[in-house]
């Protein structure tokens, strides 16, 4: 398929792939197992939780008819749009302590498939900075959504009424 690369400058590649397996009428799964991917993985790129790499861009591109390329210059192009618009697709590493992720390399972590653990731990541990960072990062409705107060189970439980 051939597409004018400046018309979809800023999309998430995961996008256009969702459009043209309908197209096709090919599910996600079908492609996974054409080109010996899981179906996960497949399913992550197209909802924009995990990014493309070269190897399974290329894949990607053989099996679909896209011209060589076409996929990773989309990423890096939507990429592009989120430090534009003042999104990073990584958190600024600087800000957090490597301390924090004592058992992982913080350069090697996968910060959307991770984002749970990231968010509670630097939340539990972490000093006003790096919450500060973790918070522009994900946004507040993330990191409420994974942040729950230590008590909060206890207080659940005394507020259920008794049964009699």
């Amino acid at each position: 398929m051939k597409y004018d690369i400046n018309i979809l400058k800023g999309i998430h590649p995961g996008i256009i792939i969702e459009r043209d397996l309908r197209r096709l009428n090919l599910s996600q799964k079908d492609l996974a197992r054409k080109i010996g991917e899981y179906p996960s993985r497949i399913t992550e790129i197209i909802k924009g939780r995990r990014k493309l790499n070269v190897p399974l861009s290329l894949k990607l591109e053989q099996e679909m008819g896209y011209e060589t390329g076409f996929l990773m210059t989309l990423q890096l192009f939507y990429e592009i749009r989120l430090i534009e618009n003042g999104r990073q697709p990584t958190p600024d590493i600087t800000k957090l302590s490597p301390s924090l992720f004592w058992d992982t390399k913080i350069e090697k972590i996968d910060w959307q498939r991770h984002k749970r653990a990231v968010i509670e731990r630097v939340m539990t541990y972490g000093n006003a900075e790096e919450k500060a960072e973790i918070r522009r990062f994900y946004g507040e409705r993330q990191v409420e959504k994974y942040t729950r107060p230590a008590n909060s189970y206890r207080i659940a439980y005394l507020a259920k009424p008794k049964s009699t």
